[in-house]
């Protein structure tokens, strides 16, 4: 039977938010590929860092990924909720250690092989057994799911969940793990395991990844030969242009792409991009400023606004500074903090207050935590406990960058630092660039003492969020308190929905006793496209699909 989940996850209404059907700019005016009504011109923020989904992990690269591959389970468009993908169903075992995959028949990858169980083995096995420290250290989302590897390299050190992959017929694959996890079904939609064609895999030498200092090459596969299952089809990446060129798959197995071409234009500057949508240069872009929203729509775009599956938070890192290994001095950073202020004066409208790390909308959610209303008084006194009173930090936020949950990474940094000084913390803010340092001195090193980040959900689970933030030791946090990692690792190994939700909510309260972050706010982001675009849905997993989109004439 189809095995969905369907009770985890609540229904992500779509929110849209429509200009006018028409843009300003007819034909003519606009550049020679966005006047054409077969191709779409997208706004990238910036340049992909291949295209193999195993080895990626940002947005920038999955735009273009996910309209060449495909998964086993896929997100029903506009919400959460799962469908069929390459699988049409997917059955687990009693105890969860085993999922048998019923696969499509007729599909074919984009070099003329066939994808069958077979296939599926391939990529499974693939990454179980990826050599090398510098390919597993880019496996960030295989990493978080699976664990481990049949030899941990590098930094890799955990056991792996995955233990074999069989074809048991030439439509029927069969998964065995170590060890039940709750994110299956889910997480088998992630695009970072999408399907790729073994035989490209091979021929274009896909795992050979190396690492120069903080530098990474990757192999021909990933970078001019993605061959996937999916609508769309790589042609081309022109990096001295900064265009990347998908053509429509015409083997497709499903209901072929409207447009024939996609055309993805990096455009770093979110006001060029702005303008570029404005004078018709390109069809679209993601993550509009909210203060952008009127001029666009009064430019005849269309400013379409996701449903809320986000969360902005304030990390906290006790490694470098001893006073913050005291709970009293985090919960009075949390204290120090108007949210409510925040959420109204800096993001986006709809956007809400948080004190805690899991959604609403998920399986998970308590209003059993432990909350820890603005209140500077009691935030002064939390620190005098704590013989805090003189406490100094490195506020580490991230430049060149705008995130669905932190549109202006700056503007919202001075307004929590500006709280954070009424309560006699001083901060020193370091800024980074968000690809030339902060990540790196986040993620790896934990140079800061607390920082700016956030994270959109990538599918319906409660451990995608608080498992992927405090289910282990990492150098963001600083911290390593087994009682949390093993709440989340018990509540991860549930099979049961109920005794996993159950478990996900005692473990949302412990995280907000403990405080290792202070969870800050969620807001809807939006997705901006020209008033002739149709067929658009927008997602709250920022998974759009290009393969339903068409332009009319303006």
């Amino acid at each position: 039977m189809l095995h969905s989940r369907v009770t985890r996850t609540r229904s992500l209404a779509l929110i849209g938010l429509a200009g006018a059907l028409a843009m300003t700019a007819c034909a003519s005016e606009r550049g020679e590929d966005a006047g054409d009504a077969n191709t779409l011109v997208f706004g990238a923020a910036g340049a992909p860092k291949n295209f193999d989904p195993i080895f990626n992990d940002d947005g920038e690269s999955f735009r273009p990924i996910r309209q060449m591959y495909e998964t086993l389970v896929a997100y029903k468009p506009g919400t959460a909720e799962l469908e069929p993908g390459l699988a049409t169903e997917w059955t687990p075992s009693e105890d969860g250690k085993t999922w048998t995959f019923k696969l499509r028949e007729g599909v074919k990858f984009h070099d003329g092989t066939d994808f069958n169980a077979e296939a599926v083995c391939f990529n499974f096995d693939r990454w179980y057994n990826m050599s090398g420290a510098a390919a597993q250290s880019q496996m960030i989302y295989y990493g978080d799911v699976f664990e481990g590897f049949a030899e941990n390299k590098g930094d890799a050190s955990g056991d792996p969940v995955y233990k074999s992959c069989e074809a048991t017929g030439e439509h029927t694959a069969v998964l065995n793990l170590n060890e039940a996890k709750g994110a299956f079904p889910d997480a088998f939609g992630l695009t970072s395991l999408s399907m790729s064609s073994p035989e490209a895999l091979k021929e274009y030498n896909a795992d050979e990844v190396t690492q120069s200092g903080e530098s990474f090459s990757y192999p021909a596969y990933a970078n001019e030969h993605p061959t996937g299952t999916g609508p769309f089809k790589f042609e081309s990446y022109d990096k001295s242009a900064n265009t990347i060129t998908l053509t429509r798959n015409e083997d497709y197995w499903g209901d072929k792409a409207k447009l024939e071409k996609i055309v993805f234009r990096v455009i770093p500057d979110e006001n060029a991009r702005k303008q570029d949508m404005i004078s018709g240069q390109i069809d679209g872009y993601d993550l509009p400023n909210p203060a952008d929203y009127q001029a666009l729509r009064d430019s005849g775009a269309q400013v379409m606004v996701r449903p809320t599956f986000n969360i902005l938070y304030l990390g906290i890192n006790q490694k470098n500074t001893p006073e913050l290994k005291d709970v009293r001095v985090r919960k009075a950073i949390e204290y120090a903090i108007n949210k409510k202020q925040l959420a109204k004066n800096q993001l986006p409208e709809g956007a809400s207050a948080r004190y805690q790390f899991v959604p609403e909308e998920t399986d998970g959610y308590t209003d059993d935590v432990e909350k820890h209303e603005y209140d500077v008084d009691k935030a002064k006194q939390l620190l005098k406990d704590a013989g805090a009173e003189d406490l100094k930090l490195k506020f580490f936020v991230p430049t060149e960058v705008s995130r669905p949950y932190m549109p202006n990474p700056v503007d919202i940094a001075g307004a929590v630092s500006d709280n954070l000084d009424s309560a006699g913390i001083d901060v020193e803010m370091v800024q980074r660039p968000w690809n030339g340092g902060f990540k790196d001195d986040i993620q790896k090193h934990g140079n800061h003492d607390i920082h700016l980040l956030g994270w959109t959900g990538d599918y319906g689970d409660a451990g995608n969020f608080v498992g992927t933030f405090f289910g282990r030791e990492k150098a963001e946090f600083g911290f390593n308190d087994k009682e949390i990692f093993k709440a989340l690792a018990d509540a991860d190994a549930k099979v049961d929905d109920q005794e996993q939700k159950q478990a996900y909510e005692e473990a949302a309260v412990k995280i907000s006793e403990y405080v290792p972050a202070v969870p800050l706010t969620s807001s809807p982001p939006a997705i901006v496209v020209g008033g002739d675009v149709q067929g658009l849905v927008p997602s709250p997993l920022t998974d759009e699909r290009f393969v339903s989109v068409s332009k009319g004439q303006s």
